[in-house]
């Protein structure tokens, strides 16, 4: 339906209507430039049409010109919109076929999102038709003229509008598409791990950005290498044979000379042939060359800013997980395999394990050489061992560095054998100038005698070497299956200790020291004791040592402290006022730096005096590094207690060390106390009282069974003793009857 526009005002000399008649003949279109905004003109009226082409004809904006679209009424401009689109602006009549078809084609607009970035700018002659500021806000209308208010000028001014507002909402869209597809295609790279991988990676993304196909390549160069050394690491499209190689046998000219450019410079160039600058880690740049269609636009260039910005953090994290990696598989010292590594290549070998052995070779006092020489030479040592061990036993065996001091060998059983590594050893070696003669022990396994898988394996390697240096250092040992058997039961026994401990299995029974000539008890000892979950009891000469070994005796012993310190107590508190009480002390404990400290929370929680405690300590503790032992024994007498000398005889004292300790008493062990009815044993038992005597300490026997030994020992001088003849170890409840009735006896 066409419109009657109204009456134009005089003072625009330029008024539509005027042009209409002026330019009835001018040409229906002008010429376009290649990249011309496209804006469709839906109107009922053909003059309208031929006017608003007239009107902006050879005008530019934003730098581009103008194609116009024609549609005569909705419908028409729909089926138009089915086939075209890239429009800019559509200049639509709000009155055609009906009242409100420019209003309907609006939301036929808006409802489709290929359209959404579409400008739209109503035009009528009838300014009652005018829609509602609601209707203009919900359906994202432009702009809204009358036809007698759209002069040249303020056509062009309102298109000009419209077109910017297109082209902003464009490159919006067009950056909220590329950065969905970098975070895309980040959020996917993020989950490659290696750096050819990634870096192949990067040139696909790089190339989904700019709708190309992936080609180009990428290197990374060290900083003291010549840039013509830069390594190919990605290489895609018409570089793909050039992976692997360096950048100087790239046969473009060009590229070879942007690749060196670009690391010369240190900086990005943009341009079509594209390339990405980034710095990595340990003094290393990686360089990103790829061909595009074209130099990348102004909108173009934030978004692969960003890209190259997340890429950077990505290449960081690869280099990051590689240099993890190397050193979670790799010794750095040695640059061999580690003890992760090593693992896994015996996993792979044992799918066919016929005639290969595994051995470790620990080198016998390398601790020693670090504290002589520093660790920097020992260092220089294991670098010298590794070069003679890879000489002696070949290029088909695989070595690793187990741990510190101790290599890790597979291989052929000709070659992987005992005398072969002996060999090894048997000329000094020279390491700074120093002639060094070194040995090692060795644990060898046969793959084929095992059924042990991977970690097991080198467990059963561990078992043969700690066998071989128990019976003599610089020797090997092969793993048996008795051995495996008797470490896994000493493994499984330490497991139940220590689970034991925790679920308080583990308790204190006491057993009386008393006066040989009065038979009065004058002490008790603590003895610890382990039932097991099932109601068994595990003998103390079985998990001590274990305890020991492990270093659970620490928190075991406190736990004895602690115990029998409230024990004694409680005695002192039930009339037995001059009772004291013994407790073993291991050497991990002696040797603790918190142990007086634990000692001196224990009395003090107890309320206990120290004079009411005894600490025994072995001969052979007493004996080692004596300035140790001296300072120690001063911090215990400083808390009142009183030091034994347990086991007396069965070590190597010293007198003149013994007099420097000043202990108060010496233990007799039960061995001299059941030999003590012969001559030889007798004598034994008759020096260890005398030399007690002389140093002005008192003597006590353990394990006296038999009157006899009672006598024979109260004969030789002897002022206490302990044993089953005059009571077992009890619990608590126990021992507190049985002094009662000692008491009253």
């Amino acid at each position: 339906m066409a419109e009657n526009p109204p009456t134009p005002d005089p003072a625009h000399d330029d008024d539509l209507l005027e042009l209409i008649e002026e330019d009835a003949h001018a040409p229906e279109g002008g010429t376009e430039a290649p990249e011309s905004w496209r804006v469709l003109v839906v109107d009922d009226d053909q003059d309208v049409h031929r006017a608003t082409e007239l009107a902006m004809q050879g005008l530019l904006v934003e730098g581009r010109g103008l194609e116009f679209l024609h549609a005569d009424s909705g419908i028409s401009a729909r089926d138009l919109l089915s086939h075209e689109h890239d429009i800019a602006v559509a200049l639509l009549d709000v009155v055609m076929e009906s009242e409100d078809a420019g209003l309907q084609l609006v939301r036929h607009l808006r409802a489709n999102p290929t359209f959404d970035a579409l400008r739209i700018v109503l035009r009528t002659g009838q300014p009652g038709y005018a829609p509602e500021i609601e209707t203009v806000r919900t359906l994202d209308i432009n702009d809204y003229k009358t036809k007698a208010e759209l002069t040249r000028t303020r056509l062009y001014t309102v298109l000009t509008a419209a077109i910017r507002s297109y082209r902003q909402i464009c490159q919006l869209q067009a950056a909220q598409r590329g950065l969905s597809r970098i975070v895309e295609s980040v959020t996917e790279l993020n989950q490659v791990r290696t750096l050819p991988r990634y870096a192949e990676g990067a040139l696909e993304k790089v190339g989904l950005l700019f709708d190309t196909l992936p080609q180009g390549l990428v290197a990374v160069h060290h900083r003291d290498d010549p840039p013509e050394q830069a390594r190919i690491v990605a290489a895609l499209g018409p570089h793909a044979g050039l992976l692997g190689s360096t950048i100087d046998l790239v046969q473009q000219p060009e590229v070879r000379q942007g690749l060196l450019d670009c690391l010369a410079q240190g900086r990005t160039h943009m341009g079509a042939n594209l390339y990405l600058h980034f710095n990595l880690a340990n003094e290393r740049v990686l360089v990103l060359h790829t061909h595009l269609p074209h130099a990348p636009s102004a909108d173009m260039e934030p978004l692969l800013n960003t890209l190259k910005s997340a890429l950077a953090v990505g290449f960081d994290n690869v280099a990051l997980y590689g240099q993890l990696l190397d050193h979670a598989y790799n010794d750095q010292l040695l640059q061999l395999p580690n003890r992760n590594r090593f693992i896994e290549l015996l996993e792979q070998n044992l799918r066919n394990p016929e005639g290969l052995s595994l051995a470790l070779i620990d080198i016998d006092d390398f601790s020693d050489i670090n504290d002589a020489f520093g660790h920097r030479f020992g260092d220089q040592v294991l670098q010298a061992v590794a070069h003679r061990l890879n000489e002696q036993l070949g290029t088909r065996s695989e070595m690793a560095r187990i741990s510190a001091d101790t290599f890790g060998v597979m291989g052929p059983e000709a070659l992987v054998d005992a005398e072969r590594i002996s060999e090894a050893f048997t000329e000094p070696f020279v390491v700074s100038g120093e002639r060094l003669q070194l040995s090692a022990t060795t644990g060898l396994v046969r793959l084929i005698d095992s059924s042990s898988l991977g970690s097991e394996l080198l467990l059963d390697a561990h078992i043969a070497l700690k066998r071989a240096k128990q019976m003599q250092r610089g020797t090997a040992q092969y793993f048996s299956a008795e051995m495996g058997v008797d470490a896994r039961e000493r493994f499984k026994l330490l497991k139940g200790l220590r689970a034991s401990f925790e679920a308080r299995r583990l308790f204190v029974v006491y057993q009386p020291q008393v006066d040989l000539a009065t038979r009065q008890a004058i002490a008790v000892e603590a003895l610890l004791r382990w039932r097991t979950e099932d109601g068994q009891f595990v003998p103390p000469d079985q998990f001590i040592p274990l305890a020991e070994q492990s270093g659970l005796i620490v928190a075991i012993g406190e736990f004895v402290l602690r115990t029998s310190c409230h024990q004694i107590k409680r005695l002192r508190d039930l009339g037995h006022a001059q009772l004291r009480m013994a407790v073993n002390i291991s050497m991990a404990q002696f040797r603790h730096p918190r142990f007086i400290s634990t000692l001196q929370a224990a009395l003090r929680d107890a309320e206990l005096e120290g004079n009411a405690l005894e600490l025994e300590i072995t001969e052979s503790m007493a004996m080692d590094d004596l300035d140790m032992v001296l300072h120690m024994l001063a911090e215990i007498r400083a808390t009142g207690a009183t030091v034994a000398i347990d086991d007396f005889g069965t070590g190597f004292s010293s007198l003149s060390q013994l007099r420097q300790l000043q202990v108060e008493r010496l233990k007799i062990d039960r061995t001299f106390v059941n030999e003590s009815s012969t001559a030889a044993g007798s004598t034994i038992a008759g020096m260890v009282v005398n030399l007690g005597h002389t140093l002005g300490m008192r003597v006590i026997a353990e394990g006296i069974e038999t009157e006899e030994q009672a006598q024979q020992l109260l004969a030789l001088g002897c002022q206490e003793g302990q044993g089953y003849l005059f009571a077992r170890p009890m619990p608590s409840e126990l021992l507190e009857g049985w002094l009662a009735n000692a008491k009253s006896a």
